[in-house]
């Protein structure tokens, strides 16, 4: 069934967060973000969320850069055409350079359209089964704080919980919190932070029982994440390496890690990870699903891609009120028993309340 898009819109978002998120990267207290919704002939309306932070510390893209590029050049390429399926708006942005969370903003919101079209969920639409998807939570914080966020998270239900790590962190304090819960998945998440080729400071981490490490270095060091996956018995995962199919082939080749982390955000959206999806299936590569602190806009267009049987891993899937007074979405998002059920509404299974 083709779908015409009518109309676009947008809508700015921000809120502050319950507690402040501190990386080696960043300290973010209140997040700002751009909802779009797209509509056809019916009024049927689709939505996606654009990830970019308000200030380029994570990406190049911001949040008032993103908008400009949907408003007065994708926008254009978009309203009005006839597209025979979700893939198509891909193709149409395909001629604009770089700008993947405009892109993917834009693209989702016609994904959730075509799929409320057929009035089945999206996680049908796209292939996916329905089961509960694990939810997974990032801890951060001092070496006092961390200890009780990780336990708050314990007692909250999640059974996998990521840590953020640099090269001031205590690796041996990791260490211990980590075996004294055997029963929780422990990432470790770099975002990296660690310099060129010094593998020293990496291995105490490697003793620390973690079941990955995420990007420990920066996105272009090649070399460093190459000799850490040969010199190290913890899987290393690429974060922000990861922009596309061809970074994923990189890897692959150059052997430079053993598991990708899926941002649809810093990807372009459904087309471009859906790609990626099969090739890590074909050539055996382990995924999960990356979280942007967003809201449940993006979060449930999440949900959908962590429902595909090829992604095994448990993804940063935590309760709306993990990060907010008040999500964005009706109903807001729940974990229960350490997992998130799978909304049986067509498209992404949640109205906007903004």
């Amino acid at each position: 069934m083709a779908v015409r898009i009518a109309d676009i819109k947008f809508h700015k978002v921000k809120k502050p967060l319950n507690q402040p998120f501190v990386t080696v990267l960043q300290k973010v207290e209140e997040r700002e973000a751009t909802v779009v919704v797209v509509q056809d002939a019916e009024g049927q309306e689709g939505y996606g969320e654009c990830v970019a932070f308000s200030t380029p510390w994570y990406t190049a893209e911001t949040v008032v850069g993103s908008r400009f590029v949907m408003d007065t050049v994708l926008t254009p390429l978009l309203k009005g055409q006839l597209l025979d399926h979700p893939t198509d708006a891909a193709r149409l942005f395909s001629k604009v350079k770089g700008n993947q969370m405009a892109k993917a903003a834009m693209e989702m919101a016609v994904w959730d359209l075509f799929a409320k079209q057929k009035g089945m969920p999206l996680y049908e639409y796209v292939g996916g089964v329905q089961s509960p998807v694990p939810a997974g939570v990032v801890v951060a914080g001092s070496s006092d704080q961390l200890v009780r966020n990780v336990k708050a998270a314990i007692e909250s239900g999640y059974r996998r919980i990521k840590l953020k790590i640099s090269p001031a962190t205590d690796a041996a304090m990791l260490k211990k919190i980590v075996a004294a819960h055997a029963e929780i998945s422990f990432y470790a998440d770099a975002n990296g932070s660690f310099s060129g080729l010094a593998l020293e400071e990496l291995l105490p981490f490697d003793e620390a029982g973690f079941a990955l490490i995420e990007q420990p270095y920066g996105e272009q060091e090649w070399a460093a994440h190459r000799i850490a996956r040969a010199n190290m018995k913890t899987p290393i995962c690429l974060d922000e390496s990861i922009h596309s199919l061809e970074d994923v082939q990189r890897m692959a080749n150059q052997q430079a890690g053993d598991i990708v982390v899926l941002k649809m955000g810093r990807l372009g959206g459904w087309a471009e990870t859906l790609k990626i999806v099969e090739f890590c299936k074909q050539s055996q590569i382990e995924m999960w699903v990356g979280g942007m602190i967003e809201f449940g806009i993006s979060k449930a267009h999440n949900l959908a891609l962590a429902s595909l049987p090829e992604i095994k891993l448990t993804g940063d899937f935590s309760d709306s009120g993990h990060f907010w007074q008040s999500d964005i979405i009706s109903p807001e998002i729940h974990v229960e028993h350490g997992e998130i059920n799978l909304s049986e509404y067509p498209g992404i299974g949640y109205k906007l309340k903004i």
